[in-house]
């Protein structure tokens, strides 16, 4: 099963079919004013990325580009990878706050 990508997808998806849309009996409008409204907004009102985005350092956005590149099986094999990282870490942070405990390192002082 092929699916294009980028460009070619969006190419595949436009119609150079004209409707004819002179008669209100075929074509009414059924909010006045949309259509006036609609033709105004056919440019973006502004290009600036996202506020999520605002916050996002270059490496981060080279992250989200290395990822939405992935196929779903590499997406799922990072995931699994985080996931026993994640593990790993909450292992080996048990065992130093056992040894912290163990140590004393962690009581109160005593007034």
């Amino acid at each position: 099963q092929f699916v294009p990508h980028g460009d070619d997808f969006e190419s595949s998806l436009l119609s150079f079919e004209k409707l004819d849309r002179a008669s209100p009996d075929l074509w009414p409008e059924q909010l006045p004013g949309v259509a006036e409204f609609a033709a105004s907004c056919k440019t973006p009102i502004c290009n600036s990325p996202p506020k999520w985005m605002s916050d996002l350092e270059s490496e981060d956005i080279e992250m989200l580009k290395e990822l939405g590149s992935l196929t779903t099986a590499n997406l799922m094999e990072k995931v699994k990878g985080l996931q026993n990282l994640a593990y790993q870490l909450g292992l080996e942070e048990s065992r130093e706050m056992t040894r912290g405990k163990f140590l004393n390192i962690l009581e109160k002082p005593k007034k």
